[in-house]
């Protein structure tokens, strides 16, 4: 750990080096690609000795598979290496050397690598096979228009930037920033007939870097301090249990885990600090024309806290892997998607017990709370008192219920979950049982328009201000090859 947290620091300070004397107007993007990906893996090689070799491994057999199988069925190859691959490498750390005790190696950083491989490898298939009417509007402007070369695949995947912990980014994206092609982000009028266009001039990112160095600073202050004070274990204490009424439990149950969480607001925000720093992640303006560096963050903490519901709690939690979840599982899935997703979710985390636990009930959480937004919510909007009071209700139930579905994902074996459960008497499973029983489910065919109600909890608010408010990145020398990706995200939007 305290490897990984020296080694990010000295990524901030070569993005900062990065950005000032290797920027794109100095310096060709062989230089950038070959610098970012050196950084990378110089950074995992101290972290994890030479068991960084193997994300030179995965890429170089990833790309090996892109070249020889096809475009047709590349992405799905890749997927299953890939998976197969970070698999092996947790089943070796959980059930050989290290089981229930959390360890940095490799294999939680090579999380994070395979969402990267992945994503290139869907890209890429999605615009070399698939026809564009059988894309959704995010597959169609996220598609990779050509096969990377070598260099930009291990830049993408090893660069110093993201290796350690991400967040995860479109290729496209990517590789826009190391190009340094300019772009223009066209922001719709209140008439919606209109757009106001704002050439980017290279903004200087150092206001948002110290913010979110500033949120970093304080979620590291509050983790060393309060969260080894109030452990997620002791809702499990016997003599807490035995003692304690349900209201006190319920509310230690909420203190608990929510003190658990600013480790990883700690470590997304600084990585989301050092990609600003090295000029990676501005994403346009607001309607003020106030400078956007949220083009890749991964988390939103004022709305996580105040959630008033469940999908809003994951709309902006882990958001960029949300979205991978979404474009290589969710829009590809055949049949069941919600529960497609969560397995593969609980996969990707890892091999402990209670991961599925945790997705698993996420399942019928989110079954649940959707049926309840669907048939009940419309009677309580039309006041504005009436709504405050159904906003501070569900607030309540939110972090009731995601406390609840969370606690075998802290725990990670199934003796103490279940312990936790059945001292619970399984309340919210069987509550949310009962919902779905009681309440209709609305449901439309994959694909359609109205799409709200069967997509994931991240849903379609979350992906249509992801496509409207990315980078409209494009070469200034080609007119034509702007106005049709700003076309797409718009026509996305729309939709």
């Amino acid at each position: 750990q305290v490897n990984f947290v020296v080694c990010q620091l000295f990524a901030l300070l070569a993005a900062v080096w990065f950005r000032t004397y290797l920027h794109s107007s100095k310096t060709s993007p062989f230089i950038r690609h070959v610098v970012a990906t050196l950084l990378g893996l110089y950074l995992a090689l101290f972290c994890f000795g030479w068991y960084a070799l193997h994300f030179v491994i995965q890429s170089g057999i990833s790309y090996y598979i892109m070249i020889i199988i096809g475009v047709e069925n590349m992405h799905k190859y890749c997927f299953v290496f890939a998976l197969g691959y970070l698999t092996v490498c947790q089943i070796t750390r959980v059930y050989i050397f290290d089981y229930g005790q959390y360890s940095a190696d490799f294999s939680g950083v090579n999380m994070t690598f395979k969402t990267d491989v992945t994503s290139v490898n869907s890209g890429a298939a999605d615009r070399m096979f698939r026809k564009n009417e059988d894309l959704t509007p995010s597959q169609r402007c996220l598609a990779v228009r050509r096969m990377p070369s070598l260099l930009e695949y291990l830049s993408y995947n090893c660069n110093f930037m993201g290796i350690l912990a991400g967040p995860l980014c479109s290729y496209k994206d990517y590789i826009t920033f190391i190009e340094g092609r300019s772009y223009q982000l066209q922001q719709s009028e209140a008439n919606g007939k209109e757009d106001t266009k704002y050439e980017q001039t290279d903004p200087s990112p150092n206001i948002a870097v110290a913010q979110k160095l500033l949120v970093c600073g304080l979620s590291l202050l509050f983790h060393m301090t309060i969260t080894k004070t109030l452990p997620v274990e002791y809702n499990i204490d016997d003599n807490f249990r035995a003692t304690a009424s349900w209201p006190v439990r319920f509310f230690y149950l909420y203190v608990s885990l929510m003190a658990a969480r600013p480790k990883y607001y700690f470590a997304w925000t600084l990585a989301d600090a050092i990609n600003n720093a090295a000029g990676f992640g501005f994403r346009g303006y607001d309607k003020n024309g106030v400078t956007r560096w949220d083009l890749i963050s991964n988390l939103r903490i004022q709305q996580i806290e105040f959630s008033t519901s469940f999908k809003m709690f994951l709309d902006n939690w882990n958001i960029q892997t949300a979205l991978w979840l979404k474009r290589v599982c969710y829009e590809r899935a055949t049949f069941s998607p919600t529960i497609q997703t969560f397995v593969l979710s609980a996969i990707w985390h890892g091999v402990y017990p209670g991961y599925y636990l945790t997705f698993l009930t996420g399942v019928l959480m989110t079954l649940a709370a959707r049926a309840i937004r669907n048939n009940i919510r419309h009677y309580f909007v039309e006041s504005p008192a009436v709504k405050l009071c159904y906003d501070i209700v569900t607030w309540m139930a939110t972090q009731a219920a995601i406390s609840y579905t969370v606690v075998p994902f802290v725990l990670l074996s199934v003796k103490p979950s279940f312990t936790f459960y059945s001292s619970c008497y399984f309340c919210l499973h069987i509550a949310s049982i009962l919902v779905l029983l009681v309440f209709p489910l609305k449901r439309t065919e994959k694909g359609s328009k109205k799409h709200e109600n069967v997509q994931p909890m991240w849903s379609r608010k979350l992906e249509e201000e992801s496509l409207l408010q990315k980078n409209n990145y494009s070469t200034t020398n080609n007119t034509f090859s702007q106005k049709q990706e700003i076309t797409c995200r718009y026509q996305a939007l729309k939709q």
